[in-house]
């Protein structure tokens, strides 16, 4: 009867976070393509008169140092930082899927080949390989992708690896094989197939994790321009008004950064109990 209730519990619990993160996940999508088309209003005008004005009705996130009105800057840098966030993510998912897949399908010397390649780059943190790549640019949208895209392909390509090994030894490669299937039908008919789950699972928990990294890169001064709206940016040019007490600069970015994330994740978390009920573990990027 306990166990029962408790199973119970779990399952409302599960339902209720998968509620809330959906819902999150939502407001936030409608967020970034509804309101700057249909808010008539240049989130760079500067008004002088209105610096640092705390939050009140008609600035419900305050102003910045510069009178500009926060709430819809934080709009458009989590615009801004979830479009990153998307495109870096797929990238580096369809980069780690198609190296993980090479080297489980051809084995042998390229397997081991591949698999030096991806522990030679996970030996450099992610953080220092970036800022290395973006440094050879100038700063823009296009070198955090790329820095982005080029730091996170590796735990994808163990993932999917595995998963390809794993699937070479069920009964059903063996039998379209032996039926005289080719190598390239069995991997685009059968092992693809299979493993785009937990490459869709990687990708969906790679975008809050390089909105972290672009927000990082920013903060640094290494990513997105300064007079672009950035979450990143956001909280590094709030640093001086949060020193002299002026808190709503950093609480509201730093939100709008930590919320969705763990929207993302929690929609992620379902979807790994879902194609992988018996498995619990974390998907750790």
């Amino acid at each position: 009867m306990a166990e029962a209730v408790l199973g119970s519990t779990r399952r409302t619990s599960r339902r209720v976070r998968l509620l809330c993160s959906a819902g999150i996940t939502a407001a936030v999508l409608l967020a970034v393509l509804l309101v700057p088309p249909l808010v008539q209003l240049d989130q760079q005008a500067v008004d002088l008169s209105a610096r640092l004005r705390p939050p009140s009705w008609e600035h419900p996130f305050g102003t910045d140092e510069v009178g500009r009105d926060l709430l819809l800057r934080c709009i458009y840098g989590l615009r801004v930082s979830l479009l990153v966030g998307v495109v870096a993510g797929l990238t580096a998912t369809v980069v780690g899927t198609a190296v993980g897949a090479l080297a489980a399908v051809f084995g042998g010397w390229v397997d081991r080949v591949v698999m030096r390649l991806v522990d030679t780059f996970s030996s450099v943190p992610h953080l220092l390989l970036g800022i290395f790549i973006v440094a050879m640019f100038r700063p823009g949208v296009g070198p955090v992708i790329v820095s982005i895209a080029l730091t996170h392909w590796l735990s994808t390509a163990r993932i999917v690896r595995s998963e390809v090994l794993s699937l070479r030894s069920r009964p059903f490669i063996d039998a379209a094989i032996s039926g005289g299937a080719s190598r390239g039908r069995v991997v685009v008919r059968h092992l693809l197939p299979a493993v785009l789950p937990q490459a869709g699972l990687a990708a969906v928990l790679m975008v809050p994790h390089a909105m972290w990294h672009e927000s990082a890169l920013s903060f640094l001064g290494l990513g997105l321009p300064a007079h672009q709206a950035s979450l990143g940016n956001l909280v590094q040019t709030a640093r001086g008004p949060l020193l002299a007490g002026d808190w709503w600069p950093t609480l509201f970015p730093g939100l709008f950064l930590i919320v969705p994330t763990l929207a993302l994740a929690g929609l992620a978390g379902a979807w790994r109990e879902r194609i992988n009920p018996r498995r619990r573990s974390e998907l750790m990027l």
